[in-house]
């Protein structure tokens, strides 16, 4: 059985429209007009204990209002959820205890106290007992390192520090479920692997159920191996980032170096089977899909006719894929009737 079950998840926002006029603010307050903004549009999915899911989309593709039904914040306007057997916005307060959420532009760490007071108050509302809290800190030490500012108020800290902060609060109680919701928003290089690598480690050791909401497809492709894409509030995909990439983006290139011997040095490549897309001095890119022509086969046919000093492989990162993916949607719906 699914620890997490959505089923036709719908979450519409309604606004009061504005008059205007020399009156209009007046009237605004006494309208009954109202547009409706379907943030979440039919949404179905479920998924497994123990698994790590990345959940992407562009802005305003329903994301974080997702993670918010989820978490029980809001209440949809129609559809079933069910996360570990609760309905979350009927049940919070159990649901609460199952889950570890980390918004990474909000905190849910008190600012003006020192980061361990926070950890305190954290243990004792979960119930943590004394003796499991003091190992779990240590284990989340070990993990993020957070002895050298733990006693450093909150205000104080950076953006990193305080993000692996928020990590150590969300599972200082051992949720079986986290939510990361831009958990790397901000965060530099050194920063951003410390906390890929918790992630990477909760998940594996804990068996911890991860979904993660990004816009850095570098902490996807680093950590999921199966990934939700969203747009318009209706899910687009959901499968694997091998899949995705093969559906999305077939071709592969193939960069031929040649051998300053026997050719001039800025020969362009060309073989059967094979587009060149690039060519600088000695380089030349070949694009090819791997279906129709075999990479073993295609290396043949370039050293058969070329003196080559170096051959790699470019695979499609999913960054591209997915850039690709949100162009032809915005192209699609400039082409509907207004």
């Amino acid at each position: 059985m699914a620890l997490i079950r959505i089923e036709n998840l719908v979450k519409e926002f309604q606004t009061t429209r504005r008059q205007t006029g020399r009156l209009g603010a007046l009237r605004t307050l006494f309208t009954r007009q109202r547009d409706v903004k379907r943030a979440v549009d039919g949404v179905t999915f479920s998924i497994d204990e123990g698994e790590l899911v990345g959940y992407i989309g562009s802005n305003g593709a329903g994301k974080s209002t997702t993670i918010k039904v989820l978490t029980g914040i809001l209440v949809p306007t129609s559809g079933e959820v069910e996360v570990d057997g609760i309905v979350p916005w009927r049940e919070r307060e159990r649901n609460a205890l199952n889950i570890g959420v980390v918004f990474g532009q909000r905190s849910q760490l008190w600012w003006d106290l020192p980061l361990e007071e926070s950890f305190r108050l954290v243990g004792r509302m979960y119930r943590v007992p004394d003796e499991e809290y003091r190992r779990m800190l240590a284990r989340l030490d070990d993990l993020l390192g957070l002895s050298e500012f733990i006693s450093t108020p909150v205000r104080q800290l950076s953006l990193g520090q305080r993000m692996r902060g928020d990590l150590a609060a969300a599972m200082l109680y051992q949720p079986r479920i986290l939510y990361l919701d831009e958990p790397t928003v901000g965060l530099d290089v050194l920063a951003k692997e410390r906390v890929r690598s918790f992630v990477e480690e909760v998940n594996r050791a804990k068996g911890t159920t991860v979904i993660l909401t990004t816009h850095d497809l570098a902490d996807v492709e680093r950590l999921c191996q199966r990934l939700i894409v969203i747009d318009q509030g209706r899910i687009l995909y959901d499968g694997s980032v091998e899949r995705l990439k093969a559906e999305y983006a077939p071709h592969r290139e193939l960069v031929v170096t040649l051998a300053p011997d026997g050719v001039p040095a800025d020969t362009p490549v060309v073989v059967d089977g094979a587009e060149p897309v690039k060519h600088e001095e000695a380089k030349t890119w070949l694009r090819f899909d791997p279906e129709r022509l075999p990479v073993a086969e295609l290396i043949a046919r370039v050293t058969e006719r070329y003196p080559v000093r170096d051959l790699s492989i470019v695979e499609p990162d999913l960054e591209g894929v997915v850039r690709r993916i949100y162009r032809e949607r915005e192209a699609a719906r400039a082409e509907l009737p207004a």
